[in-house]
């Protein structure tokens, strides 16, 4: 009788945690209009065309800020899924080729270098605004947005002037965070950058075989316990989720991109911090003819997530968003084939 009364409970918490997964707000910050709202640009500036970076690629490319990840067979995927509806399972067996990932997210401070060098401009400043966490706001910038929150997930407002160098507004900016990942980036943004490196966006399953670390059914990079030896190993929320962050980790916010040291693949914030665009569509069977809002695969979870709301820090989990989407809590790495060495 116990023991049925243990599998009943644990029965009831796993679809507790199934139906509040659709309030975390995890997709909630995709755009709800199309690029044609956005106010008028010139989409071909500087070799700039449609969020592709075609300006000249840079030379730069620095082998000890990546990591490589040798060929093999891997496993990604849960037996044990937590939300079913992120298709987080099966476990399964997967191949990748031997590649290269960044050890850090992509800082403000590398971010600023592409714009001064291309004149890019992201999706957030042609639409004219993005989406800020409230807890980033002043009350007064509260009062001012309120009709533009997101209904479903009222803790996220939609601010104007919003931008990666603006990041709460046209009076916030990076100044004081260059070393911290940027922000307010779409999927189209990201893969700019990439290109421009002489790099790209990683694959899902290349970014969970780097977040494993070379372990197996594994929770986090580092094993299974979140705070091995009673240390922060992760940038997340502790507290009551949304208006009470203890921030017992040292931040209520972003952290600086080397900040946390994950996995014996000497990679940093792999989960937590912001999510991370991958090069996956959620949907393969999605509309090839309107990319803006097909849905990409994202990973790693943020500093706004909580088990007892959004238990994504983990390297099996995943979320998506429409490409042309930005949120204050959503960044990248990038990742290199090794025949793009040749």
């Amino acid at each position: 009788m116990y023991i049925k009364c243990c599998i009943f409970v644990l029965v009831l918490f796993k679809n507790y945690l199934n139906i509040i997964a659709s309030e975390c707000g995890c997709g909630e910050t995709s755009r709800s209009k199309s690029i044609e709202d956005a106010p008028t640009f010139d989409s071909t500036q500087n070799g700039i065309s449609n969020g592709y970076c075609t300006a000249p690629i840079t030379t730069d490319f620095v082998h000890d800020e990546m990591v490589q990840i040798s060929g093999g067979d891997y496993l990604v995927g849960t037996n044990e899924p937590i939300f079913e509806s992120d298709q987080e399972s099966p476990e399964r067996s997967i191949h990748v080729n031997g590649y290269f990932i960044d050890k850090y997210e992509v800082s403000n401070a590398e971010f600023s270098q592409f714009i001064q060098a291309t004149n890019y401009l992201t999706y957030s400043e042609k639409f004219g605004d993005s989406f800020v966490f409230q807890a980033q706001l002043t009350p007064t910038q509260q009062n001012l947005y309120k009709d533009s929150r997101v209904a479903s997930v009222p803790w996220w407002y939609k601010v104007n002037g919003t931008s990666w160098k603006h990041p709460e507004g046209v009076d916030s900016s990076i100044g004081d965070r260059l070393d911290h990942p940027v922000v307010h980036v779409s999927w189209f943004d990201a893969s700019a950058f990439c290109k421009w490196k002489g790099k790209r966006l990683p694959t899902e399953f290349e970014w969970e075989v780097a977040c494993r670390g070379g372990k197996n059914q594994k929770l986090y990079p580092w094993g299974n316990k979140l705070q091995p030896g009673d240390k922060h190993w992760l940038n997340i929320w502790q507290g009551a989720f949304p208006n009470d962050n203890t921030g017992e980790d040292g931040f209520t916010s972003t952290c600086p991109i080397n900040r946390f040291k994950q996995n014996d693949y000497d990679l940093y914030n792999m989960v937590g911090n912001v999510w991370e665009w991958t090069d996956t569509k959620w949907n393969e069977s999605g509309d090839e003819e309107d990319l803006e809002t097909v849905e990409r695969v994202k990973k790693g979870g943020s500093y706004l997530c909580h088990k007892s709301y959004c238990y994504r820090y983990r390297c099996a989990a995943r979320s998506s968003n429409t490409a042309d989407s930005s949120a204050g809590n959503l960044g990248f790495r990038c990742a290199k084939s090794i025949n793009q060495l040749d």
